[in-house]
């Protein structure tokens, strides 16, 4: 059974079948309307916060299982400084840099804590969740402050004009978007290939395995897909612009830098990672100041889509950013994760969200739902390592 090449494509792709089984179960209850191109353009851009935060906790989370609580509330707390400053006739530009430099500076501001006193993670990211939920509501005065520059909330995300235009006037169908995402999937197709010639060059592998192939042709007919879903619609949302570049930027870090495999070896070993010469601390620190600057942008893209700032704002957002890290794959206890995983387990939040709503389920048994699942993905990582122990 072990040999079984079916059972091994399995365990692989174990959230990636899971994936198709949901989205096939909800485009059934849901008569389709789930796979419907404002759906789908729907969930991209409700969901871009999820996006942006699992991405910086899967690093925190690499270190060691280690996880910042502190998002949600500095999500608010930075939407609440940009709307005050744009409500005061600051430029938005200027805005954009303060929330991003204020998210790092308090990133770094509990990296320092974790890093070099040694505070539980635990304990000085719940810290930060009470104190800056706290500075919200006194930034806000307990008010809700809009947004209304046009500028910011095209770029960044809200109305109904935030959509990259159709340069070749297409009508109803995007002839731009479509074009784009055959680009795209080009470029994907041409990167893969190239690693495996590179592999196959340096003897790493004698031949492509066919799972390799086939989860090429998937990934690329799935894009292709969303893209054409999204060209009959009204075209990319500039959210998504943004989550691509944050992906693509930290899928390269976390595999090909060397901070990135920094951040493995300190979840995998930290005592023999310190012994081998890295400053371990230093890891710590940048995984956390790093969360803190995905936190800013994340807060930008909230304040941008609902074109307001409210004390109420990122309740729950740092639990969504967990969980899509474990469902996507990562170790509860560091050194294994990757952002692909991570992807799947966001989309795989979103999809169950999204679902069940269209289906009128309360969002008392959404959370029952999600909680379950969270659970069976730690399970299997459990058991997956009994297994090879």
């Amino acid at each position: 059974m072990k040999n079984n090449p079916a059972l091994e494509f399995a365990k692989k792709n174990m959230m990636v079948i899971a994936l198709v089984i949901v989205v096939i179960f909800f485009s059934i209850s849901t008569g389709g309307k789930i796979l419907y191109a404002q759906n789908i353009n729907n969930l991209i851009s409700q969901n871009g916060y999820v996006f942006i935060l699992a991405t910086g906790m899967l690093l925190c989370i690499l270190t060691g299982g280690n996880i910042d609580l502190s998002v949600g509330s500095v999500v608010c707390f930075v939407g609440a400084v940009g709307a005050v400053m744009m409500e005061r006739n600051i430029p938005f530009i200027a805005a954009v840099l303060v929330m991003l430099v204020v998210g790092m500076l308090i990133g770094m501001f509990q990296g320092f804590w974790i890093a070099w006193i040694s505070v539980p993670p635990f304990i000085a990211t719940l810290a930060g969740m009470y104190a800056f939920r706290g500075f919200s509501n006194v930034v806000l005065q307990g008010f809700t402050i809009s947004v209304e520059n046009k500028a910011f909330l095209d770029i960044f995300g809200g109305g109904a004009t935030c959509y990259i235009p159709d340069f070749l006037h297409g009508g109803d169908f995007n002839i731009t978007c479509m074009l784009a995402g055959i680009i795209l999937v080009g470029l994907y197709i041409c990167i893969t290939v190239g690693g495996w010639l590179k592999s196959r060059k340096k003897g790493l592998t004698d031949k492509v395995q066919t799972s390799e192939i086939l989860r090429l042709a998937a990934v690329s007919a799935l894009f292709l897909w969303i893209f054409y879903k999204l060209a009959n619609y009204k075209g990319i949302p500039t959210v998504l612009i943004w989550i691509g570049l944050i992906l693509v930027l930290y899928g390269y870090i976390t595999k090909y830098t060397a901070i990135g495999r920094y951040f493995y070896a300190v979840g995998g070993n930290e005592k023999a990672t310190r012994l081998s010469g890295v400053n371990t601390k230093l890891v710590y620190f940048i995984a956390y100041a790093n969360m803190g600057l995905l936190a800013g942008l994340a807060g930008i893209l909230t304040i941008a889509r609902q074109a307001n700032a409210q004390p109420t704002f990122g309740q729950g957002y740092e639990m969504d950013a967990i969980a899509a890290c474990f469902i996507g794959g990562a170790s509860a206890y560091g050194g294994v994760g990757k952002v692909t995983g991570m992807i799947i387990g966001a989309v795989l939040m979103g999809v169950i969200n999204q679902g069940m709503s269209i289906m009128g389920i309360s969002t008392n048994y959404q959370r029952a739902v999600k909680g379950v699942v969270l659970l069976v993905a730690v399970l299997v990582d459990i058991l997956s390592k009994k297994e090879k122990a």
